[in-house]
Parts: structure tokens; C-alpha cells; sequence
């Protein structure tokens, strides 16, 4: 069994354009009407801006923990070295892995068949056709990831191009031929900082968030980044900021020629947008852009979640097979394999629907919440040198963890429940494997 340390041949603009890319895939194109019917006012922009706030705040504890624990697997590492590895980081980490082998298949299988959906738009197709392509969109990304890491974030460097191009299309074209200071000046429009709007807000934010998750991917693939301490806080902070500021701009530019009453209706806004501008052709043009992009960022999550099965098995707690590497390209093809092969199936298997609410849930129990109090931790502990420090510490970490809960809270009940359903399946298969293994909780008395 090969297990060879994998190269940290990642720059920082790779890094970067793997982060970016991850958080534009054809979710804020879905979103976008989801969020202002949400909102059902001009004011739909603020939760972009609050998404926006607590990606910033959160990319400060992923830095932390990034820089500190460059390694590959991200959350996995981070959660057993805060919680003790020896102790309940077994458990927790655990759970982390044991989440991500369900939830990564479903995000990566959603995007395929959000892919399908948009490509409809182009080629009217009937059910088994969608998921014909939704399940060839998954074997096409096994393919493209089965090489070398250098040649990944090459390709990475070139769908980030196209990412930030498509948008930068969409922006200009509204602020060229829209009316752009309308939605501007109508966001406080008839707005009451009451109980309603802030409800509103809390829903909104969950598809917003959703949107914005992925600018902590470049820390999954640790092992694989040069001068991590500095190139992972970096690549966080620039992709954030650049894509937020599209984001801004692409929703003040779309309803700038598209009104905020009638986008919200729309399932293709930005096809709508641009056949208003330019006609048919710029509205298929864009169309295919944007299916581009969805393909690149399921491109960039599949390369990140490949690294955490392998980082558990490398560990010594998961199953070996995990921890191969392939012996001439350098990569954990077992693990990429297993968790494509398994998007595949979801693919044919399941409907665009609110699971993504459930697994959104269940990672921020576990991954984002975790990750705040194991950081308190590690500071009130002393247990790790952290070359990235936070400003203002503790005050990042306690905003998190507040607007974090707000957005659980928001999912709904049921899909509160459902998470803790998911956690609570993995800690019985946790207890279970620990007992036979005398490891925490049941370890010998020596």
C-alpha cells in the first residue's frame, strides 16, 4: 500500500482561484431570486452582507487553525488536535469525517443536478436525460482530478478566470444599461428593523451562506500548499473579498434591469437579464458560462473533500484503503474514487430539495460551531503554536458563534433535527468502533 507524503506544489494564486471557484458554483445564480422573495423587499441586499460578515469573521478561525495545522483534511485535524487526540477529539473528529462521507456526495451531487436543471434552459430534456447528466457531470470531475496536484491547480487557475469573468460580464452589462443607483437607493426602502425583518433575514442568510461556502477549501488540501502559514489566511481573505464584492454587484446589477418584483419569480434570472440587455444569444452565451462555472466548482469541492477521508485513514481512524496514494501521480485516488462513486449514485438518486437545509445543519454542529469552541480551547490551553493571530481576539470567535446559531436556528426545525439525527447515527457507529478498539471513551486503565 503506497501512503507517499503528498507535495505542497499549491501556490497562492491557486490556492486562491480553488477557494473562489468553490464558492461560485451555480448557487448564487439559484439563490439570488430565492433570497429577494425571502426578503420580499428591496432590502434583499442585507443578507448578502451578513453572509458576507460571517464568512470574514469565520475565515479568521480557519486561519488560525490553517496556518497551525497545514495538513490535509482541514477540519479533521483541526477538531482532534483542540478537542485532545487522544481524548474526545477521537469523537469529534470523528464525527466530522463521519458527516463529510454522507454531506460531500449530496453537495457535489446538488451542483450536478442544479447543472442539469440550468442546462434544460438550452436542451429541454426529460427526467432520465437530466440525470443522465447529472451523473456523466460527476465521472467527468473523477477524470479531470485523476492527476498530479500541479496540473489540478493549473486547471483550477483557468475556471477562476472564467468565474470571475462571467461575473464581471453580468456586472458591467447593468451598470452600462441598467438604471444601477435604483437598487441602491431602495434598500432601506419602507424597512422596519422589527422581529419580521430580522426572521426574514435569518432565512435569507442560510441560502446566502450557502453561497459563500467554500473559502476555507484551500485548508482541506494543507499538505499541498506552499508556505502554508501565510498563503492559507491569504487565500481566504482575497477570495472572500472578491467575491463578495461580485456578489454585491451582480445582485445591485440584475435588478438594476430586472426588477427585485419579477426576479424573484425567475429561475433563470441571469438568462433573463442578459436577453433584456443584448437578446437570445448573450442570454445562451451566459447560460453556458454559468454552467461552466457550476462544473468548476464542483470540480474544486471534489478536490477538497477527497482530502479528508484520506486524512483520517493516514491517521489511523478510518479505513485504511483511504490512505493509499497513487504511486505515480501522487494523490489519494482511493478516497476521490469512493467519494465520487458515491456522488455518482446521489446523482441518479435524489431531487434538488431542502437537504442541503439538513446538511448545512449538520456542518455547522459540528465543523463550524466545533471549530469556535475548540479554538477557545486551544487559546485558554495553550496546546498549539499558531503563527496566524487573529485581531481583536476572543471578539471574532463570539460573533461567529452567535450568527452561526442564528442561521441553524434558521434552517428550521425539522432541519435541525435532521442533523442532530445524522451526529447522534455517528456517535453510536463512534461508540461502537471505540469499545473494540479500548480508545476514548473506553480506554484500559494502565
Amino acid at each position: 500500500m503506497s501512503e507517499t507524503k503528498l507535495r505542497r506544489n499549491l501556490s497562492l494564486l491557486q490556492a486562491t482561484t480553488i477557494n473562489m471557484i468553490d464558492m461560485v458554483g451555480i448557487g448564487p445564480f439559484i439563490t439570488l431570486p430565492m433570497v429577494i422573495g425571502i426578503m420580499n423587499g428591496p432590502w434583499f441586499l442585507y443578507a448578502w452582507i451578513a453572509g458576507c460578515i460571517l464568512s470574514f469573521v469565520d475565515a479568521f478561525i480557519w486561519s488560525e487553525l490553517g496556518s497551525a495545522l497545514p495538513k490535509a483534511g482541514g477540519s479533521y485535524n483541526f477538531l482532534k488536535e483542540a478537542y485532545g487526540p487522544e481524548g474526545a477529539g477521537k469523537y469529534v473528529s470523528f464525527l466530522f469525517v463521519w458527516q463529510t462521507i454522507f454531506q460531500a456526495p449530496l453537495v457535489i451531487a446538488s451542483a450536478s443536478i442544479g447543472f442539469s436543471a440550468y442546462l434544460s434552459y438550452l436542451l429541454p430534456m426529460g427526467t432520465f436525460e437530466m440525470k443522465a447528466v447529472s451523473g456523466l457531470m460527476v465521472l467527468a470531475i473523477i477524470a479531470l482530478l485523476y492527476r498530479r496536484i500541479e496540473s489540478v491547480g493549473k486547471i483550477s487557475v483557468a475556471f477562476g478566470v472564467i468565474v470571475v469573468a462571467t461575473i464581471v460580464w453580468i456586472c458591467v452589462s447593468g451598470f452600462l444599461f441598467g438604471d444601477i443607483t435604483r437598487p441602491v437607493k431602495q434598500i432601506n426602502e419602507g424597512l422596519h428593523f422589527d422581529k419580521g425583518f430580522m426572521v426574514a433575514l435569518g432565512y435569507a442568510s442560510v441560502k446566502s451562506v450557502y453561497s459563500y461556502l467554500g473559502y476555507y477549501n484551500v485548508c482541506h488540501l494543507g499538505s499541498e500548499i506552499k508556505q502554508p502559514e501565510r498563503n492559507i489566511p491569504r487565500s481566504m481573505f482575497i477570495s472572500i473579498f472578491f467575491i463578495a464584492t461580485l456578489y454585491l454587484m451582480m445582485n445591485i446589477s440584475i435588478t438594476s434591469v430586472v426588477p427585485w418584483q419579477e426576479a424573484m419569480h425567475s429561475d433563470f434570472v441571469i438568462s433573463l437579464f442578459m436577453e433584456r440587455i443584448f437578446g437570445a444569444g448573450a442570454a445562451k452565451a451566459v447560460t453556458v458560462l454559468i454552467l461552466i462555472i457550476a462544473f468548476s466548482s464542483v470540480f474544486s469541492a471534489t478536490l477538497g473533500y477527497s482530502r479528508i477521508p484520506y486524512a483520517a485513514a493516514l491517521d489511523g481512524s478510518f479505513f485504511k484503503i483511504f490512505a493509499r496514494v497513487h504511486p505515480t501521480r501522487q494523490f489519494p485516488h482511493i478516497s476521490l474514487l469512493f467519494i465520487g462513486g458515491v456522488a455518482f449514485i446521489f446523482s441518479l438518486l435524489f431531487k434538488l430539495t431542502e437537504v442541503i437545509s439538513a446538511i448545512l445543519a449538520m456542518r455547522i454542529i459540528v465543523q463550524f460551531m466545533g471549530q469556535a469552541i475548540g479554538l477557545l480551547m486551544i487559546h485558554k490551553k495553550g496546546l498549539l503554536k499558531l503563527p496566524y493571530r487573529m485581531p481583536l481576539f476572543p471578539v471574532p470567535i463570539i460573533i461567529g458563534l452567535v450568527m452561526w446559531l442564528a442561521v441553524l436556528l434558521s434552517t428550521g426545525r425539522f432541519m435541525v433535527l435532521t442533523g442532530l439525527g445524522a451526529l447522534l447515527t455517528g456517535s453510536l457507529v463512534y461508540l461502537f468502533l471505540a469499545r473494540n478498539k479500548k480508545v476514548w471513551p473506553f480506554v484500559k486503565n494502565r
